[in-house]
């Protein structure tokens, strides 16, 4: 076979080729965008993640509740359910006293505004400061039920109980231990 011959062949095989490549490339990568288009489509965006969230309330006898978080997440299975991260809440009594809350998380009830407040919790109201891991609040009945590793101190104590139960709307305030026979641990500041 004569080189020219062959130059010529190869050089025909090399065109087909490459116009074959170059058209069903074309073709496949055009079909592959459109499917993934499709795609996208047809799949509907469902986000619940939401950012920068201020739920804002106030009760019957003029107390007001201020919640804020850097992030929530709507529960699925009950939409009227938060899971917050960063959460900030402040409570303005009607006395004008101010509860502020802060913790990692939170699950806010946005039908009766309850809010559990969990992990690093911290409680400031007066001259008193609340240290736990677990805060249930519930407008409704004007209740926190403060719990786990609670620490409670203000200017003449620090003391350590497993509990401790504040009346919002009395003020009335329990401090105890789950088990009858400990007893909480108190400590004089002076």
């Amino acid at each position: 076979m004569s080189f020219k011959k062959f130059a010529k062949i190869f050089f025909i095989v090399s065109l087909f080729l490459i116009s074959f490549y170059v058209i069903f490339l074309k073709y496949f990568k055009n079909k592959e965008i459109a499917d993934i288009t499709k795609q996208k489509e047809e799949v509907p965006y469902n986000s619940n993640i939401l950012k920068d969230i201020e739920y804002k309330t106030k009760d019957k006898d003029g107390n007001e509740y201020l919640i804020r978080a850097i992030k929530g997440e709507i529960d699925f299975s009950d939409p009227n359910i938060l899971f917050l991260t960063d959460v900030k809440a402040l409570i303005r009594l009607n006395t004008s006293e101010i509860v502020t809350i802060v913790s990692d998380y939170g699950k806010y009830n946005s039908e009766n505004n309850d809010t559990i407040f969990s992990k690093n919790v911290i409680v400031d109201y007066l001259d008193n400061k609340i240290i736990a891991e677990y805060l249930d609040f519930s407008l409704e009945k004007n209740l926190m039920f403060i719990s786990r590793n609670v620490v409670y101190s203000n200017p003449e104590n620090k003391l350590k109980a497993d509990v401790v139960e504040i009346d919002i709307k009395t003020r009335d305030t329990k401090i105890f231990m789950y088990e009858k026979d400990k007893k909480v641990n108190i400590k004089s500041n002076n």
